[in-house]
Formats: C-alpha cells, structure tokens, sequence
C-alpha cells in the first residue's frame, strides 16, 4: 500500500471516477510512498492534478501560439513586457490574468516552459479561493521558469511519474535553443502535452523533437528521468471548501 492517510481510514478506489480514479490508480501502484495528514490533502491532490490535467487540455485546444521570447505576446491590456518577463498590471488581478491566457489565448504566443508555470496556476486557480489565489500571487512575473515561491513546485528524480506530473523531454542534438527540449504534463496512459508540440505519445514526442535537429545529429531525443510536481500540501489549506 503506498497510499497512507494518517488520520483518516483510507478510501477504497471504488469512490473515485474519472481522471481522479485514475490518478489514484497511480499513486497506489507507485515505487514511493504517498503520506497525507489527513484525507483532505488526498482529496485535494487528486483535484489539483485533475485541474491540471483539464488546463493541458484547454491550451491543447486554444489559439496560443508557440514563440521564443524575442516574438512572444501577452495581451497588452493586462501585462507589461520587461527584459526579464511579462509583470502583471497593478490593477489587474491575478486570477483575471491567468484566465485571460485561456479565454483570450489568440492574444498570447509563448515556449513550453512559460506555457508549465501558465497551466500551474490555472490549476490552482480552478483549485483553491479565488480570494486567497489573488492573495497568494500578486505582482506575477511569468516567462521561462519565473513563479512564484507559494506554488512549490518540487522536482525529482525518477520515472515514478503519476497523472498530472510535468516532466522534460532532452533534446541534446537541437538545431535552435528553443528545441534543447520540450516540458510537458503527464496526463495518463502515455499521452503527454507540450506547448509547441502538441498532444503526443512518448514516442511521438521524441520523434517530434528529433524533426528539430541539426543536420548530421545522430542522437535521438529521449524522456529524462525527472518529474516536477507542486506542493499539494500546503496548497490544500487554500481549498475552497473543506474536502471530504
């Protein structure tokens, strides 16, 4: 059993349906243990990487384009392009900034590694009080790998990966920076997806990325042995209402 809840009997998996059922899965098959305090920080992990998991799809489906930072585009109405990012406007809040991304997405164009931070706060937007997202994460500043610490994100090794983790594909022959590799999420049953490449297998992934080798390369791309995933812990005392 690698799913432990210390204050609570824990569920069986009959109680869940969908995505959550198969995160679930996931977790009780893991190499590692999952320890949760209470059942609450279960529950609220299952509906995090859930939210996750629908964001992916939602920026699968939407108008933002792929670009490197020099032609990026964040809507002008609502963020300001600096050196280092796109910062939020001062009267602009957070929660109305992250939904922009996908309710207005022809007016974005951005790489993988902002649209991972993006689909991060999408999820704990659709996760947590909207009051306490906005309090959580004013003054965003998002481009690259810049987020804010009261997300968590932790990254380890190991190919243990459960629905809803992020993970990186290595492109060591790249014929352009911006193709070293590709972030994606994890959605379950060997589907991935990452902004630029799409909704892909494992496979389709790395034959996609090698597509974007210099002439002459002779090694393939390959899935590393990494995942990232958010601090489901602390989050969960921001959840809207108490899970049970």
């Amino acid at each position: 059993m690698t799913v432990i809840v210390q204050s609570s009997p824990k569920p069986a998996v009959s109680r869940f349906q969908g995505i959550q059922r198969d995160i679930y899965i996931a977790l009780e098959n893991s190499e590692q243990i999952h320890h949760y305090n209470t059942l609450h920080e279960l529950l609220f992990e299952l509906l995090l990487r859930e939210n996750l998991i629908k964001a992916a799809n939602q920026m699968h489906n939407s108008q933002a384009e792929f670009a490197p930072f020099t032609h990026s585009k964040f809507n002008p109405e609502i963020w300001t392009k600096t050196k280092y990012g796109y910062v939020l406007k001062p009267y602009i809040m957070p929660s109305d900034a992250i939904l922009d991304v996908f309710y207005n997405s022809k007016e974005y164009a951005f790489e993988c590694s902002t649209a991972i931070v993006l689909l991060f706060y999408k999820a704990v937007l659709d996760s947590i009080a909207v009051s306490r997202f906005n309090t959580l994460f004013q003054g965003l500043l998002v481009w690259d790998w810049n987020y804010d610490q009261d997300l968590g994100i932790d990254t380890r090794i190991g190919r243990d990966f459960i629905p809803g983790d992020v993970v990186y594909f290595y492109n060591p022959d790249f014929d352009h920076p911006i193709w070293t590799g590709e972030n994606a999420v994890y959605l379950g049953n060997n589907q991935y997806f990452g902004h630029g490449v799409g909704l892909e297998t494992e496979q389709g992934m790395i034959e996609a990325l090698n597509t974007l080798r210099k002439p002459g390369a002779t090694r393939d791309a390959y899935l590393i042995s990494q995942h990232s995933r958010l601090n489901y812990k602390y989050l969960s005392q921001f959840a809207r209402r108490i899970l049970s």
